[in-house]
């Protein structure tokens, strides 16, 4: 299916050395995918560097499609979340504000680091600090709720009290926007600075094509961040016993309409999430990752320049169009591929339809997108300093 809408043409053209894969995925007998080791990834290459240039950067064999002329976005990029393969991509490093993009590392910390089954009774300081006017899924003081459902508010309706209370019971909200940080940079994301673990708007917070796509496809190693990311809609506790089972629910819905299919948008063939955003600095934003045979592709959109609220989805299926199109005929233009590992990772656990699992590592080697949920739930306990000083609040600006 192709989504498309009118608009600014961002040109194309720009050259590149083609990079190799960190893996490689075989078959296994039963036809499962699993992580086949290739040598440690080397120095940073020539096109590792060019993707910090300004401009549009893709490098065509023959008979590659054109990149469509019609994204407005000031930031994107399109990449294969198994390699890790950058195909294209448009001022990949520039640093816009992220939205609620950002709520993608905020999960990778803190996943780890609360149990599935565990629940927190909320207080009305956990919701002292949820900005006004911005997303919230009903969180009540004095009623008890299960992590999964809290992270069901998280990746459904971009939940800012649902934050807050995850955010608490990961340590606070300034540790934890610390652990953020830490994580980033591990991850090889080094545009992101964060003040605001919700992705609020924040004097100083910023993201960029890129890291979103690292965040994104990191998070789709882990199984259960890739099964909140691809839940269409679910029931959120309207009341609950103390032990956070529901008394009464009511029915929430994901925001990212190319899972939903809301709006005019239509579901994306193939979508498994990710994540988007909306803040009044920040314009609409997204993360979005799709499977077509065989091929899972992830995007990035930062900021349409359209007032269609809807370009963002569009753009991005344009984008995820051109490149199942593209696959084969053109050479990567970078590597989402994080630095190499101080210590070995550990395999994942079982994952859904829509995750792939690696098998145990060398150190020195990556795993499927990325690393391992062990690597990740270390890293977040990387030695960050605290951060100091509040978050610059801006109430009355909306966000998805």
């Amino acid at each position: 299916m192709s989504i498309r809408s009118s608009g600014r043409r961002t040109g194309s053209g720009a050259v590149a050395l083609a990079i190799g894969a960190s893996v490689l995925l075989a078959p296994t007998a039963a036809g499962t995918p699993r992580a086949e080791p290739l040598p440690p990834r080397p120095a940073p290459s020539a096109s590792e560097a060019l993707l910090h240039r300004d401009g549009t950067h893709v490098r065509a064999r023959p008979g590659a499609p054109e990149l469509p002329d019609d994204v407005s976005a000031l930031s994107w990029l399109v990449a294969d979340a198994r390699t890790g393969e950058v195909l294209a991509a448009h001022d990949a490093h520039r640093r816009l504000p992220p939205a609620s993009t950002l709520k993608t590392l905020f999960a990778l910390t803190a996943l780890p680091n609360l149990p599935r089954g565990a629940h927190h009774t909320v207080t009305e300081a956990d919701l002292d600090d949820v900005p006004d006017g911005s997303s919230t899924v009903g969180v009540s003081a004095d009623q008890t709720y299960r992590v999964a459902d809290l992270w069901r508010g998280v990746f459904l309706s971009s939940g800012n009290d649902a934050v807050h209370v995850l955010a608490e019971m990961n340590g606070g909200w300034e540790a934890t926007a610390a652990q953020m940080q830490a994580k980033a940079r591990t991850l090889g994301a080094r545009d992101t600075t964060v003040v605001s673990p919700d992705g609020f708007d924040a004097e100083g917070q910023a993201s960029s094509a890129y890291d979103l796509a690292v965040f994104g496809r990191t998070g789709l190693a882990d199984p259960a961040f890739a099964e909140y990311a691809a839940t269409a809609d679910a029931r959120f506790p309207g009341g609950t016993h103390s032990d956070g089972s529901p008394t009464w629910t009511f029915g929430i819905e994901n925001t990212n309409r190319l899972v939903t299919g809301e709006d005019g948008v239509g579901r994306y063939p193939g979508i498994i999430g990710v994540k988007n955003g909306y803040t009044s600095r920040a314009g609409y934003t997204l993360i979005a990752a799709a499977r077509r045979g065989g091929r899972t592709l992830l995007v990035t959109v930062m900021n349409p320049q359209r007032s269609n609220p809807n370009a963002v989805y569009y753009e991005a299926g344009t984008l995820l169009d051109w490149g199942f199109a593209a696959a084969g005929h053109v050479e990567p233009v970078g590597s989402l591929d994080p630095p190499a590992s101080p210590a070995p990772p550990s395999a994942l656990a079982a994952p859904p339809a829509h995750a792939v699992t690696p098998e145990p590592r060398q150190a020195g080697t990556h795993t499927a997108y990325g690393v391992s949920a062990a690597l990740l739930a270390a890293a977040t306990l990387a030695g960050a300093a605290v951060l100091r000083g509040r978050r610059n609040r801006r109430p009355g600006a909306p966000r998805a």
